[in-house]
C-alpha cells in the first residue's frame, strides 16, 4: 500500500536518484493530419513517454509497484512546421487493495491543446519557469495525477501536488496559450484546477477518500460495508451539487466512475438502492442508462 504521509515535502524539478512516480503510457495520434508516419510524432511519443517517466516529480520513493498507471492519448489535428494543435485526454488508475482490481481514478479530455516542439528538443520541468506550453500542459496533468492519487489513500493528501499545479497555471499564462485562464472556458485546465483546491468543492476530495480507501479498500474483507461507505461517499456528492450544479469535477468525476458504480452494485449484498438510484440519477442524470442495472 503506497502511503501518503502528511508530512510529505516535494521537491521539484530536479531530476533525482530515486524511483520515478508514474508509469505512463504516451500515444500521439497524427491521423487526422494525412501524415501520421512522420518521424517528429514518434519522436515525440518517445521524448514525452521518456520526461512524464523518468522525471523525480517528488521526493516521494516509490516502489515499481507502487507507480501510478496512467496514459496520455495525443490526438493532432493539424501543424504547421513547429505549430500543433490537437486534444489530450488523461487516465489515471490506481489498484484496490487486497484485489486484483484495478479502479479508474482520472479521466479527463482537454481540447485546448496546441504547441510548438522542434524535434529532438530537450524536455525538462523547472519550477516557476515557463519553457513552453508542451512542457506545462504535460507536467500539469503530471501533478494533477499525482495530487488526485494521493487524494485517494490520505484525506486531502494531494494538496501539495494540487499547489504545484497552480504555480503551472499562473506561470503558463505568459505564453498566451488556451487553458490557462478563468475565461478559457468550463473545462480548461484553470477551471480543473481552481475547483479542485476550492472549499466550494471540498466534498469531492472528501468523496474521492471515502470512495476509494473506506469503500473499495474494504471490499475484500466486509463488502456490505464497502458499498455502504461508496454510497456514503455518493451523498457528499450529491451535496456539493446542491450547492453548485453539475459541476466541472461531478462530471470528472462520473466520466471516470460510472461504469465501476454500475458494477458494484449489480449484485452482491443488498443496500438502500432506490435511494442510491435517486441520488445518482438526481446528479449524474447522463448516465441514467448505468444506474438501470442497480440492483
Amino acid at each position: 500500500m503506497r502511503k501518503i504521509l502528511s508530512f510529505i515535502f516535494i521537491v521539484f524539478g530536479l531530476q533525482l536518484a530515486t524511483a520515478q512516480e508514474l508509469n505512463c503510457e504516451v500515444i500521439i495520434n497524427a491521423e487526422q493530419t494525412g501524415q501520421a508516419n512522420l518521424s517528429v510524432f514518434k519522436t515525440l511519443q518517445r521524448a514525452l513517454t521518456e520526461f512524464i517517466n523518468q522525471t523525480s516529480w517528488t521526493d516521494v520513493k516509490f516502489q515499481d509497484h507502487e507507480r501510478i498507471n496512467c496514459s496520455m492519448f495525443i490526438t493532432i489535428t493539424s501543424f504547421e512546421g513547429e505549430s500543433f494543435n490537437g486534444s489530450i485526454q488523461v487516465q489515471s488508475s490506481r489498484p484496490v487493495y487486497g484485489t486484483s482490481m484495478i479502479t479508474p481514478v482520472f479521466n479527463f479530455n482537454d481540447e485546448q491543446f496546441g504547441f510548438t516542439y522542434r524535434e529532438y528538443q530537450p524536455l525538462i520541468y523547472s519550477q516557476n519557469t515557463y519553457t513552453s506550453n508542451l512542457i506545462s500542459v504535460i507536467s500539469f496533468y503530471v501533478y494533477t495525477i499525482l495530487g488526485l492519487d494521493a487524494d485517494t489513500f490520505e484525506l486531502q493528501g494531494g494538496a501539495p501536488y494540487f499547489e504545484e499545479a497552480n504555480r503551472i497555471v499562473t506561470t503558463a499564462q505568459q505564453g498566451n496559450s488556451q487553458g490557462w485562464r478563468g475565461a478559457d472556458g468550463q473545462r480548461s485546465r484553470f477551471r480543473l484546477n481552481a475547483d479542485l483546491l476550492a472549499n466550494t468543492f471540498a466534498e469531492y476530495r472528501t468523496a474521492m477518500y471515502e470512495y476509494h480507501r473506506l469503500g473499495l479498500d474494504v471490499m475484500h474483507e466486509d463488502l456490505l460495508a464497502g458499498k455502504e461507505a461508496i454510497a456514503g461517499s455518493l451523498e457528499k456528492l450529491e451535496v456539493m451539487n446542491n450547492r453548485r450544479n453539475n459541476s466541472l469535477l461531478l462530471r470528472t468525476f462520473f466520466d471516470a466512475k460510472a461504469d465501476e458504480i454500475s458494477q458494484i452494485y449489480s449484485g452482491g449484498p443488498p443496500i438502500n438502492s432506490n435511494a442510491l438510484m435517486q441520488t445518482l440519477n438526481s446528479i449524474a442524470p447522463r448516465y441514467s442508462k448505468n444506474w438501470r442495472n442497480i440492483q
